[in-house]
């Protein structure tokens, strides 16, 4: 289980004395902790499947990345550079991210088999292509392409 996975890490970051990935590895359970909270209070089973896991690293992530782009443009090098270091460690739990070519397949097969009427049936089509790439592919790339696929 990749959960069990980050536990581990954690605790060889703890005996190796890698203090910056212990911390982002403590941040990640917390994170994964409060999801299972999150499930126990919906009455379901606590214990996360992997892609449950994977969409909290997911929004983990994105929320590493668009801070650096923040710190970034506030001229603060300093903090960017450690949320970007954040991301690398998170990224090393994700699926291999794929290629623009790669998500381009995907969003033509899925066009392909709902077959949208245009614009309006963008939501069917990114929920689809979502499920398809399920943590592959950071969901405003695929946006911006099946925007451009089916049309504004």
């Amino acid at each position: 289980m990749l959960q069990q996975k980050i536990s581990n890490n954690l605790k060889e970051a703890l005996k190796s004395g890698d203090a910056f990935k212990a911390g982002t590895l403590r941040l990640l359970i917390s994170a994964l902790h409060n999801k299972e909270i999150e499930k126990k209070g919906k009455g379901q089973e606590s214990i996360l499947s992997d892609e449950e896991v994977i969409e909290v690293l997911s929004r983990e992530a994105k929320k590493r990345r668009e801070a650096s782009e923040i710190y970034s443009k506030g001229n603060r090098a300093d903090l960017a550079d450690k949320e970007k270091k954040e991301l690398e460690i998170i990224m090393g739990f994700l699926p291999t991210q794929l290629s623009l070519e790669e998500i381009e397949k995907v969003i033509l097969a899925v066009i392909e088999q709902v077959k949208p009427q245009g614009p309006k049936d963008f939501g069917r089509v990114m929920a689809e292509v979502m499920k398809e790439l399920r943590g592959r592919a950071e969901a405003g790339v695929v946006s911006e392409i099946v925007k451009k696929k089916i049309g504004n």
